[in-house]
């Protein structure tokens, strides 16, 4: 597979790249697109589910997206060093029935010399919130970039 830049070790700017490029390939929830950013192997813990390999992320991601409905997520750098960043997150979707969720979470990358991720390990908490507390609307655009996620 072909190297994805940015590469570690990372600096602001790269991890900045690394964390956006994320958030954009998630918010297509497209899980095809978004496993080619994991290598074959990788290694997940996405809150009590453990999760081994490409394939087995692409069946997990196609599952969330059909339950997470409407689904839009922001990503912020928390940290990096060398290879590994740290990201905390919120994204909003709603269940079939039609309740609205707000999920805050953290979570820990770990990446190859290619700039495939080999780890992923995220801490997530759902709020239920009604239609009228929704704040996150689609992809984030342009002109928001960069800018802090809100604690609550």
């Amino acid at each position: 597979m072909a190297p994805r830049p940015p590469l570690p070790p990372f600096d602001r700017e790269a991890a900045l790249k690394k964390v956006q490029a994320a958030e954009d390939a998630w918010n297509t929830r497209d899980p095809e697109h978004v496993a080619l950013a994991y290598t074959e192997d990788s290694v997940w813990r996405n809150r009590g589910t453990f999760l081994t390999g490409r394939a087995e992320i692409t069946a997990f991601l196609r599952g969330k997206w059909e339950r997470e409905l409407d689904y839009a997520l922001r990503k912020e750098l928390w940290a990096y060093q060398d290879d590994r960043i740290a990201v905390r997150f919120q994204y909003e979707c709603r269940d079939a029935d039609g309740q609205w969720w707000r999920s805050y979470g953290n979570e820990l990358w770990e990446f190859t010399g290619e700039g495939l991720m080999r780890r992923r390990e995220a801490s997530i908490d759902d709020v239920r919130i009604s239609a009228g507390e929704r704040r996150i609307f689609g992809p984030r655009p342009d002109a928001e970039r960069g800018a802090l996620v809100p604690v609550w």
